[in-house]
């Protein structure tokens, strides 16, 4: 039935679809034009209706454009489209994107452009060679090593035998004691190497695989995927690298985790070898294998500038003699290490050869985590990664510089440092039963069971970018690109367009438009600035930087220390817990601060991999607020919602790392059969055995976070987007048929349609109510308002049964009761749950209740409430009563901020 509809829907409208034959949109770089672009890519959205898919073209005003599609409205018109820029030494200040009308199909354009692309792609049984008119690339398609060759323009080979490297251990040493631990060394298994259909402004080659060990000793293990994303004219390899841990945190700890390339040498002398690394402020290293400065005999000025430069050295006839006839006595430097431990200092030393000693070279503070090696005429690589010092412990190694093929190693994590130790940090302290469990909640606000805190199955995702020249680059050109590593540039349109087009819901606006004249919004957005200022400064006061830790933030503060409660049970990260990602991806759509995208861009990177689950039992489901990310008991959709993901998704041109997250949350429902959220909770009379056919969800909680899959699976068209569809209509269809609708709160959901039951504590569905302050704070109202703009038709039962949720949740006990036979209890984030009454208030064209939304907003006076009355200002605490010197707001909590800010922001857009 749904099909059919929706076939005609789409028929009825293609005509409409067609007539606007031309939009052009205009996109600009984020931070201002970069000094170079080696190859972007971007998203853009584009209104109901406006084009279809199979008769759109895309052209730009400056270079080649690939474009590809990444959602549709229902109606076969496109949602959002991703596009590829090729590089450019001189990028453009802006480029408009022209979608243009009917008449030129998809082959037709992938032809023409690929006619005029520097791409070229050539596929066998053994290879993938990528040729980008800058550099040649051959990935392998087995074996141990990815990337077999990187060549330059002229052809010399500049890079070999790229490969990950794993080293782990079955213990960590305490008290001295090694006796009782094994030593693995890993290499790489490729499992698979694929490249993308359509290759003509950028080619993406991704490869899955496994890390097997060398000695054959343990098994394989930690699965990685490695995209590499390569653009026309390009000789930059933007690399993309994702680990899931799937070892025992008892005895699988990481040692070292990296990437490591060789580096052609044989052809150069040693002092036209060069060693560069990145330090801090844009600062280089200027190293040399052979160093011919400084001696107590001056080569002369020229051979001196050349070596420093990275240019070839004259011809050693021309140095003076007293250096040339003594060369043999000049050490030759084979290796350098930088160490960055953590995000606050790093060394370098560099030595001879294996069995002599370490020479320390003056560190810093924060490295750029860039290192280049090769020499002035054959060529080399700089390998760069984003992030290098916030996600410490990391380090570089460059080997056997001094032999005929060196090695550079970017190391994800160090093997300088301590290993990973992903243990539990408590025992357990004797809660085995869920009695001492509920109880220790009450003090700790931890959700502790054990087996549950468990880091198996999260993830992380890194972004390396591999540089290749045919001659040592400039240290300004380094400098440049070490920038460039940390902070790609990025390409959107400007907020009022993509508020426009309605892609990405109705309830945030532009500030300066529609309602954002009331009175007091001024202050408001004063304040909304002020809390994506104080995190970003809190990040960096409090260093929460670290390999598995960067991207979040903390939950709960003590004003006693000074200090967020880092140690104590469910107050320390955030994990998401009422949706901060969602008010900073906000308020980036509607005023474009690029702080504020970096800042909610790293909490995809973190959110969707550290706090989620991708292997095991708890897939698709994600970890509440903890000392440690994965340590809580509680596993739910809450915080595993691709709402928090979508943005970045669409806005990054899809996003192929975030594409697999968004699209491995519908596996929630399967999570759901193993593991009984409830079940600590529940009414000792209910006796429930999970069935897919009623699994027994809390609407907000559990749902939500399907339903936020299902729709992007819809938009998508992803493999299962047919099934997403019609759960999400056979949900609409049949989720009013419970008597109190959102009320019931929790229900029975068939995971095989889609449909929902009553509760099994009212199985004949007389009226249960069920409201929690919890339900509904974790993106809900976003995730249906995005529904309702995507499919207007969708039942209106379902959307009336949302709107009086939205309207009785802060209402009078006295209206409650005479709604549903009982009000709902004390209930609390009043000032969080303004923006439902302030939606239903602008469905409904309700003024007075648009009054009791501003009302709630402004006069909640509780602990989870920001007030206009709060200072708005934070106190600096320094000596003595902290250990570094921090600023404090200690009227603000994240669950305060969080809800303050999706709640300004949605009123000052919808009454």
């Amino acid at each position: 039935m749904w099909k059919t509809a929706l076939a005609l829907l789409s028929l009825t409208n293609a005509v409409a679809a067609q007539a606007n034959s031309n939009t052009a949109v205009t996109v600009k770089w984020l931070e201002g034009t970069p000094k170079i672009n080696t190859g972007t890519t971007f998203g853009l959205p584009w209104a109901r209706g406006q084009h279809l898919a199979n008769t759109t073209s895309f052209t730009t005003s400056s270079g080649d454009l690939q474009s590809w599609v990444t959602a549709y409205w229902p109606d076969g018109s496109i949602k959002w489209t991703g596009h590829a820029i090729g590089a450019s030494d001189t990028p453009a200040s802006e480029y408009i994107i022209t979608a243009s009308g009917v008449g030129n199909s998809t082959s037709n354009r992938s032809r023409q452009a690929a006619e005029k692309s520097g791409i070229k792609v050539v596929k066998s049984s053994n290879a993938v060679v990528v040729d980008t008119g800058k550099i040649t690339v051959s990935f392998a398609t087995s074996g141990s090593t990815l990337v077999s060759s990187i060549k330059s323009s002229s052809g010399k080979v500049v890079g070999k035998n790229g490969r990950l490297v794993l080293t782990s251990q079955s213990g960590i040493i305490e008290d001295g004691d090694r006796s009782q631990i094994d030593y693995f060394n890993f290499a790489n298994k490729i499992y698979n190497t694929t490249v993308s259909e359509e290759s003509t402004t950028r080619a993406l080659v991704t490869i899955h695989g496994i890390h097997q060990d060398v000695a054959g000793s343990h098994k394989d293990w930690l699965p990685f995927t490695l995209r590499f994303y390569l653009y026309a004219n390009s000789d930059t390899i933007k690399t993309v690298h994702t680990i899931v841990y799937d070892g025992i945190a008892k005895s699988d700890f990481i040692s070292g985790l990296g990437i490591r390339f060789n580096v052609p040498l044989a052809d150069e002398e040693l002092f036209d070898r060069h060693v560069r690394i990145a330090g801090t402020d844009g600062g280089i290293l200027h190293e040399a294998v052979q160093g011919i400065t400084g001696l107590r005999r001056d080569p002369g000025e020229a051979a001196r500038k050349a070596q420093y430069n990275g240019t070839k050295t004259p011809a050693k006839e021309t140095w003076d003699s007293r250096v040339t006839s003594r060369l043999q006595w000049i050490p030759s430097w084979n290796d350098y290490r930088l160490t960055q431990l953590s995000a606050d200092g790093f060394n370098i030393a560099k030595r001879t050869k294996a069995g002599q000693s370490w020479l320390k070279i003056p560190g810093g503070t924060r490295a750029g985590g860039l290192a280049y090696l090769g020499g002035a005429t054959v060529g080399g690589l700089a390998v760069g990664l984003r992030d290098f010092w916030k996600k410490y412990p990391t380090s570089i190694d460059i080997s056997n510089a001094a032999t005929d093929e060196g090695s550079i190693t970017l190391w994800l994590y160090s093997p300088s440092a301590e290993p990973m130790d992903l243990r539990p940090y408590h025992d357990g302290l004797g809660e085995d039963t869920y009695e001492k469990q509920l109880d220790a909640l009450e003090i700790t606000y931890e959700d502790y069971e054990e087996r549950y805190n468990t880091p198996y199955g999260i993830a992380r995702t890194n972004e390396i970018f591999i540089y290749a020249f045919d001659s040592t680059p400039s240290a300004d050109t380094l400098s440049t690109l070490t920038n460039y590593t940390n902070q790609p540039p990025a390409l959107f349109a400007e907020p009022s367009y993509i508020r426009e087009t309605r892609a990405l819901g109705s309830y945030w606006e532009v500030p300066g438009t529609g309602n954002n004249s009331a009175t007091d919004a001024a202050a408001i957005e004063s304040h909304l600035q002020f809390l994506t200022q104080f995190y970003e400064n809190q990040i960096e006061q409090r260093r929460w930087y670290g390999f598995w830790d960067h991207g979040d933030i903390m939950h709960g503060y003590d004003t006693d220390r000074h200090q967020w409660k880092y140690d104590i049970g469910g107050y320390a990260w955030d994990n998401s817990e009422l949706s901060p990602d969602l008010f900073f991806w906000n308020q980036f759509l509607r005023t474009g601060r690029s702080d504020v995208y970096r800042l909610a861009e790293a909490q995809v990177r973190h959110g969707g991999e550290v706090d989620s689950y991708h292997l095991g039992n708890f897939t698709g489901l994600g970890t509440r607020h903890g000392v440690q990310h994965w340590g809580d008991s509680a596993k739910q959709g809450r915080i595993s919602t691709p709402v928090y993901r979508k943005t970045f998704y669409y806005l990054s041109g899809g996003d192929e790392r975030t594409g697999d997250l968004v699209h491995e949350a519908l596996q929630a429902e399967q999570a759901f059969l193993l593991v009984d959220a409830r079940r600590k909770v529940r009414d000792p009379s209910v006796i429930y055995t999970p069935d897919p056919k009623a699994l027994y969800l809390n609407f907000g909680t559990d749902w939500a976070g399907l339903a936020a899959a299902q729709l992007i699976e819809w938009e998508r068209r992803g493999p299962r987007w047919e099934e997403a569809r019609d759960k999400l209509l056979e949900t609409a269809r049949t989720f009013p048929k419970l008597k109190f609708g959102f009320v019931t709160g929790e229900a029975l959901y068939n995971s095989e349609d889609g449909s929902w039951a009553p509760p099994p504590t009212d199985p004949n569905n007389n009226g249960s109510i069920t409201v929690s302050h919890l339900s509904a704070v974790f993106g809900v109202l976003e995730t249906l308002d995005q529904l309702f703009e995507h499919y207007p038709e969708i039942s209106k039962d379902f959307v009336d049964a949302w709107l009086d949720y939205c309207y009785y949740y802060g209402a009078s006990k006295a209206e409650q009761a005479r709604k549903y036979g009982k009000d709902f209890g004390k209930l609390n984030l009043r000032q969080g749950h303004s923006r439902f009454t302030a939606y239903v208030a602008n469905r409904r064209n309700n003024g007075t209740l648009a009054k009791r939304a501003w009302d709630e907003f402004s006069n909640d006076n509780s602990a989870d409430e920001l007030s206009p009355d709060d200072p708005w200002t934070t106190v600096l605490f320094k000596g003595s009563e902290v250990l570094t010197p921090v600023e404090e707001a200690d009227w603000i909590t994240t669950n305060a901020a969080a809800l303050y800010g999706l709640a300004g922001i949605e009123l000052l857009a919808l009454v």
